[in-house]
């Protein structure tokens, strides 16, 4: 079977797509936005935040706190892959941690596990 115009300008399109996102975001963002860890609620969460950014996207984080260490996190989010990748990624870093070192993870840890950001998406 032949492929016709559309097919052929809907399949160069997808690559030139794939080539900007990644000139744009690292090799770890893109995986956590396509593959994110820990997305979704948590009903017996001891903790839950929720954050409104100046763009409109939401995140809620989940945390699950056993004595003094998160055992478990979570997040939900309307939001864009960064903001995606920026939940999977923090629910990563915290979980196992006692709550005052999760209590200092700050925007700078989460951007350099990332491996940064698009100023665009720092907020």
């Amino acid at each position: 079977m032949e492929e016709d115009e559309f097919d052929r300008w809907a399949r160069e399109l997808e690559q030139q797509m794939q080539r900007e996102i990644e000139n744009t975001y690292s090799s770890i963002v893109i995986r956590e936005w396509l593959n994110p860890s820990n997305m979704g609620g948590m009903r017996d969460a001891d903790a839950h935040a929720r954050y409104t950014g100046p763009c409109g996207d939401t995140m809620e984080l989940f945390l699950k706190i056993e004595g003094n260490t998160v055992t478990g996190a979570s997040f939900l989010t309307d939001g864009c892959g960064a903001t995606i990748a920026c939940g999977s990624m923090l629910t990563k870093m915290i979980s196992g941690e006692p709550v005052e070192r999760v209590r200092g993870v700050t925007d700078a840890h989460l951007l350099e596990k990332l491996g940064g950001l698009p100023e665009e998406n720092e907020h």
